[in-house]
């Protein structure tokens, strides 16, 4: 009879251990749901806080609010694309900057339009900071300070338009056409920049450039 005893406590036991281990997995589960719910919770939230309007760092602005991430790292630097004699075109901004933010869609139209025909050269400006000029193939040597500054250089390496703020994207199309010997439409270009979401504009350009 004591040996039926303790078969029947063993498998109350059993029966008891399954249970909690069961009881251990659904709590488990439910606290996975709960926190998977917090997390999608909080995405709407920190996508809102990004910003074309702030000055807060918020990730590579070309990704992020011109859809083009491949603009950064350029690549080429100034002194290469002057020794080739390259028409270059160099954009100074900073990823914690509004208007340079907002200016991202430009550079982007830039790239689209202008392709293989020039040197496209965004650079960040923290690194230019507190160090000495060291010359004439240094982008330090042209940063007047201000963010974003668009210069373009021809291939004889002169400067032929420097700029800061919203610079008007047909402004520097056709400095471009000046130095690349690439005739501009009839007329020349005209370009809207248009939001397609909170986050995102693209600079749209009524016509495209012939090579």
């Amino acid at each position: 009879m004591g040996r039926k005893r303790k078969n029947g406590q063993q498998g109350i036991g059993a029966r008891a251990s399954a249970l909690q281990n069961s009881l251990r997995a659904l709590l488990t589960s439910a606290l996975g749901v709960l926190l998977a719910v917090g997390l999608w919770g909080l995405m709407p939230a920190a996508a809102a806080q990004a910003s074309l309007t702030s000055n807060s760092y918020d990730g590579n602005i070309y990704a992020l609010y011109a859809g083009n991430g491949s603009l950064v790292p350029p690549r080429s630097t100034l002194a290469q694309a002057l020794s080739d004699h390259r028409t270059t075109v160099v954009v100074y901004y900073l990823d914690d900057d509004a208007a340079s933010k907002q200016f991202s869609a430009v550079v982007s139209e830039l790239q689209r339009v202008w392709l293989n025909s020039i040197e496209l050269i965004p650079l960040v400006t923290d690194p230019l900071q507190n160090r000495p000029d060291t010359g004439p193939t240094d982008p330090a040597h042209y940063w007047s300070g201000s963010i974003p500054q668009v210069m373009v250089f021809n291939p004889e390496g002169q400067v032929i338009f420097d700029q800061q703020g919203a610079v008007d994207v047909d402004a520097i199309n056709t400095a471009v056409s000046q130095a690349t010997g690439i005739p501009l439409p009839e007329g020349g270009t005209s370009s809207t920049t248009e939001s397609f979401n909170e986050l995102n504009s693209e600079v749209v350009s009524a016509q495209g450039v012939s090579r």
